[in-house]
């Protein structure tokens, strides 16, 4: 059985060496940047961020 005919219940499984790390891009000042590029004091920014929510300024 190949990949394309695989029942879509099994899960798929990977070991932690076959995993690619995830790179975190964000926009600032209008260009979108990987945040492993930010240096120390712009990371602490980035963590500190608060998100906007629709349903949480609407129960305000």
């Amino acid at each position: 059985m190949n990949a394309m005919n695989r029942p879509l219940d099994t899960a798929i499984e990977l070991n932690d060496e076959e995993r690619q790390p995830c790179e975190i891009w964000t926009r600032v000042m209008g260009y979108h940047r990987p945040v492993s590029s930010f240096n120390t004091g712009k990371k602490g920014e980035f963590h500190e961020r608060r998100y906007f929510t629709e349903e949480a300024s609407l129960a305000a």
